[in-house]
């Protein structure tokens, strides 16, 4: 069994935040797959999309492939479906 020592939390601002929206619910991206450093990063940190002061994604990344990340939100996105 492996255990995460620490996590850390990673935040973009949502005007410049490249993602991919794997799955949505209203309009808003549930799951995301995003570009990340998986040398810095890794699954169980915390991944905060902002758009000004306001929380719009945060969620937790669920695994890592091939340098892109995949976050879920299931209950609070207001991250825009649609591909940015």
């Amino acid at each position: 069994m492996s255990e995460v020592s620490f996590c850390q939390t990673v935040s973009f601002a949502a005007d410049k935040f490249d993602y991919v929206a794997v799955e949505q619910q209203n309009g808003n991206a549930t799951v995301i797959k995003f570009q990340i450093d998986a040398q810095k990063y890794s699954p169980g940190d915390v991944v905060v999309v902002l758009d000004g002061e306001n929380i719009v994604f945060h969620g937790i990344i669920g695994k890592i492939e091939d340098e892109q990340a995949y976050a879920s939100d299931p209950r609070g996105s207001l991250l825009a479906a649609t591909v940015q």
